[in-house]
């Protein structure tokens, strides 16, 4: 079959070479039940004084159930640039909108995230920056918290038990400091 943008289901993610090229792609669980390399963003939603938005995954999701996790993730679909995915995910998980985006970074992870499922991720990590009160779709987000970024690396060191793994990654760089020099940046 060949996917367009009008046909791309969206359990179907973007397989990616290791310089995050296309490939090709497959359906989500083949994908992670094989361990297939593939395309994700990350979220990291910050406030204007300084607060981290984390959620707490739905008991219902396929992998990780119950775990707390950056702001959100996702998987762009075909033909869907990050930005577009980062804003869509963060209106669908939640109900938040922002235009304000700043990229970060991007991380290769390999990791078993239980159900017999495997995480292979070229992730790229991208900062927005709102006030707006989070209104979560009860079907991804169970609970959600904010952390003062300067709490952050402890938080995270005190509950990794309960964090999902690729959690851990996206926020252990993020600080006061580097926050300045972004914002430095945009402004």
């Amino acid at each position: 079959m060949k996917i367009s943008p009008d046909t791309h289901p969206k359990d179907v993610l973007i397989l990616v070479d290791k310089n995050d090229k296309p490939i090709g792609t497959k359906d989500k669980l083949t994908v992670h039940n094989e361990g297939l390399l593939h395309r994700a963003v990350s979220v990291i939603l910050i406030t204007s004084d300084h607060k981290v938005l984390l959620q707490r995954r739905a008991m219902t999701k396929y992998h990780s159930p119950g775990k707390w996790a950056n702001t959100c993730c996702t998987h762009p679909m075909w033909n869907e640039d990050n930005i577009e995915a980062c804003k869509r995910r963060l209106k669908e998980e939640l109900g938040i909108e922002s235009n304000q985006w700043f990229y970060w970074k991007t991380i290769h992870y390999v990791e078993n995230v239980g159900n017999g499922m495997i995480e292979n991720e070229i992730d790229h990590v991208y900062l927005t920056f709102s006030d707006e009160h989070p209104s979560p779709n009860p079907r991804e987000v169970m609970q959600y918290t904010y952390i003062p970024i300067e709490e952050l690396k402890d938080w995270i060191k005190h509950n990794k038990s309960i964090c999902t793994f690729w959690s851990t990654l996206v926020l252990k760089d993020l600080n006061l400091h580097l926050l300045n020099s972004i914002t430095d940046r945009i402004c």
